[in-house]
């Protein structure tokens, strides 16, 4: 494989807004064909990029996009809860897609191969000199640990999503807040974010991109949030 434009890939989305278009198997709008027709909508809305779920999606979206696409594969591993682009395995099949940025767990949970992030990362940059990758964190620690490790760009996707973290207001202002006071390394607002001026504050705090996705791409969790909202009030 050619050897990748890499940092030009991050200035296409700074200051600009990533559409996650991802479905699971349980989803009424579980379909590549779907996620596709979805990433076009989101182009065409201005998104600069996509983040998405799946070798079969991902080849679906770049043939309706010509877009950055961050990658993950979602893996559910008896024994472990990292479930975001969990093992190598993972990583080879995103990379031999072509995927722009590949998103990894990048908690310090323990790894479905018995190993942390701070041990496998150094072999999987070494494996993959040329590719972007981004870091899924859920606490200040793990995102500073991440960017020592050699990580591309940090995200606040898992925030409130781990054990560490459940609990947490989302979207977490106090950690974006904190990483980008502290750290050089691109960070990405991920995670929670359901309105305009939610992102807006975002931006305004100083991060490179952001990724929103249920509030934009699920209209199942969309619908669920104006029926509560009925019922809160309805005698």
């Amino acid at each position: 494989m050619d050897m990748k434009n890499t940092g030009n890939m991050l200035e296409q989305i700074k200051g600009k807004l990533v559409v996650s278009c991802q479905a699971l198997p349980e989803e009424p709008l579980h379909s590549s064909y779907i996620m596709g027709r979805m990433a076009v909508a989101a182009y065409l809305g201005g998104a600069a990029g996509i983040r998405a779920n799946s070798v079969v999606d991902i080849a679906e979206i770049k043939t309706q996009v010509d877009l950055p696409i961050i990658g993950i594969i979602k893996q559910v591993y008896e024994g472990s809860s990292v479930f975001i682009t969990p093992t190598m395995k993972e990583i080879d099949a995103l990379y031999q897609e072509g995927v722009d940025i590949i998103a990894i767990d990048a908690t310090d949970r323990v790894r479905p191969d018995g190993t942390t992030i701070e041990q496998i990362f150094p072999t999987i940059r070494e494996k993959y000199k040329d590719q972007l990758f981004m870091a899924d964190c859920s606490t200040y620690e793990e995102a500073v640990l991440a960017a020592e490790l050699g990580f591309d760009c940090v995200g606040t996707t898992l925030s409130g999503y781990t054990e560490k973290t459940k609990g947490n207001e989302l979207p977490d202002f106090q950690l974006v807040e904190k990483l980008t006071k502290t750290l050089s390394v691109p960070i990405i607002a991920e995670g929670g974010i359901w309105s305009p001026e939610q992102l807006g504050r975002m931006f305004s705090l100083g991060i490179h991109s952001a990724v929103v996705g249920s509030a934009i791409t699920r209209p199942m969790e969309i619908t669920k949030r104006y029926v509560q909202a009925v019922q809160a009030v309805r005698p």
